[in-house]
């Protein structure tokens, strides 16, 4: 064999090793894990029932190492007490000022004047906000505050859906059906019939006014007690999705006020569900209209934290539900979800831990909003500044694009 074939040979050998092969290598990743403080202060409004995170999920954000602060007899109204929490890994406090030194405040209910000034330049505040009782005065008394501010009614999930209104409105329109039954009963003085049917006895008769949320579960509530169901809105695709969700062949209709009317005087509950669009419902029953209705029926007006759907609907409560006209029940509380708040504190729970455990994980409120947009939709106050464009032109405000804030965040 020639030199030059010798050294071809050996070259080939070469070549064939693995040694000179390029190799994967692990890339290292900066760990940007964050242990948070959260506070859960105990509310404080109006039968407000309910409580950002139950025992359970205390102990899973524990085990992870947060530090939460939960003030004494927050859980009560949930059945929940200071030991579960304690036991949990929570520490209990004693007054609103110590559960307000947390770097982020869970409430349910918006914060009163006297709680925002419990309130730090730096923390965030993650509750609801109820736009319908909005007013420029509240907003500017939290924009003082130079805090963080996230309305969790308006944050989205990666289906594009509002998890926490879906939530609460899937125990909205099941519970719609379970009161609609109670007050039907002769022990109620109601008319004294079943809800739903039975063999050789014509079914009771339920109106839906709306196709969302609300009105799917109530709907699937009455089909399942043996009831006639009929649903109303002035959106075909609501219908439609209402129909497949269900995945029977119910009675829909658009809000023509002659199949509506007639419909009210034969049904026996009304369930009255529909969204409020621009400020106005898209449908108000006449107060004659009522009237007509047989007697002992029963109106549930979901809405009613919205102005209802009902020209006779007056605004009632857990401890006085009710009231009669025409001889027509009403029923007309806001925040159905707070009448079983052990299932909504649940249900709260399983969509708030996730965020948390996001939120540690990419290292704090400022980084997880840069690097997800879904939680930005719930964001109306960043670093006391307004962020929220339907707020700024409800009131005449101005407001920053909270994109561009957080592209620049320091």
């Amino acid at each position: 064999m020639s030199m030059t074939e010798r050294f071809a040979v050996e070259l080939g050998k070469l070549a064939a090793s693995q040694a000179l092969y390029p190799k994967e290598s692990m890339l290292a990743v900066e760990e940007r894990y964050k242990s948070l403080f959260i506070g859960l202060p105990k509310e404080s409004s109006f039968q407000e029932n309910r409580i950002g995170l139950t025992p359970n999920a205390v102990k899973q954000l524990t085990d992870q190492g947060h530090e939460i602060w939960v003030e004494t007899g927050a859980g009560s109204p949930s059945k929940y007490s200071d030991n579960d929490y304690s036991e949990a890994g929570a520490r209990i406090v004693y007054s609103v000022k110590e559960v307000y030194e947390a770097g982020i405040i869970l409430k349910i209910a918006p914060p009163t004047y006297d709680e925002i000034e419990y309130l730090r330049p730096g923390q965030t505040l993650i509750s609801a906000l109820h736009f319908g009782n909005l007013t420029s005065e509240y907003i500017n008394a939290l924009l003082r505050k130079k805090i963080n501010a996230i309305s969790f009614e308006l944050i989205r999930d990666k289906s594009e859906s509002k998890p926490v209104v879906r939530a609460m409105s899937e125990i909205a329109g099941s519970s719609s059906m379970l009161i609609a039954a109670e007050y039907l009963s002769s022990s109620n003085d109601g008319k004294g019939i079943i809800l739903g049917g039975i063999t050789g006895v014509a079914p009771s008769k339920v109106v839906i006014m709306g196709a969302g949320t609300v009105a799917e579960y109530a709907a699937r509530a009455a089909l399942g007690l043996g009831a006639e169901v009929k649903v109303f809105d002035n959106h075909i695709y609501k219908l439609r999705r209402l129909k497949h969700n269900i995945g029977q062949p119910i009675f829909t209709s658009t809000l023509d006020k002659t199949i509506l009317h007639n419909e009210l005087k034969n049904a026996d509950v009304v369930i009255g569900a529909l969204v409020a669009e621009e400020g106005r419902m898209a449908c108000m029953v006449e107060e004659e209209v009522v009237a007509q209705m047989n007697p002992g029926s029963i109106i549930i007006d979901v809405c009613i934290d919205q102005g209802g759907c009902f020209e006779t609907s007056e605004l009632t409560s857990h401890s006085r539900p009710i009231f009669r006209k025409y001889d027509i029940i009403h029923y007309c509380v806001p925040n159905i979800a707070s009448r079983v708040p052990r299932t909504a504190s649940t249900a709260l729970s399983n969509i708030f831990t996730p965020i948390f455990t996001e939120i540690s994980k990419f290292g704090g409120i400022n980084e997880v909003l840069f690097m997800n947009e879904h939680y930005r939709s719930g964001v109306y106050i960043y670093k006391g500044s307004l962020t929220n464009s339907q707020i700024a032109k409800k009131f005449g405000m101005r407001y920053k694009e909270l994109g561009l804030m957080i592209a620049v965040r320091n």
